[in-house]
């Protein structure tokens, strides 16, 4: 039974990965979490022995697993990937607004003549 509940919710979380009609990233990641959250709870209840049905829906669950991490670990190189530009565009924007600010003083004297 929670075999089936886990397979059922993985194959949602595969669903939620696939979509690409979900635009706004915070809505699919706050859904992919509440889908990792349920789906650890039913395997910690997910005990030996099984049947050969419960056998061969963990095998296909194993599957679409591989498949989860594989869209999940580009799911979160896109989201490095964004965080990276921002910082260079916040950086390059701070150059932009006070073009002084990182000058090197090394080399500087002060002549003072009487």
């Amino acid at each position: 039974m929670m075999l089936q509940h886990f397979h059922d919710v993985t194959r949602e979380l595969l669903t939620v990965l696939q979509d690409k009609k979900i635009v706004e990233r915070d809505d699919r990641i706050t859904r992919i979490t509440e889908l990792l959250e349920r789906r650890e709870e039913f395997l910690s209840h997910i005990k030996p022995p099984f049947s050969d049905e419960e056998l061969q829906l963990g095998r296909q669950s194993m599957l679409l697993n591989q498949q989860v991490d594989q869209l999940l670990v580009l799911q979160k190189q896109e989201i490095q990937r964004d965080i990276k530009e921002l910082n260079q565009k916040k950086k390059s924007s701070n150059k932009y607004t006070n073009p002084y600010e990182n000058l090197a003083t090394d080399g500087m004297f002060y002549d003072k003549k009487n």
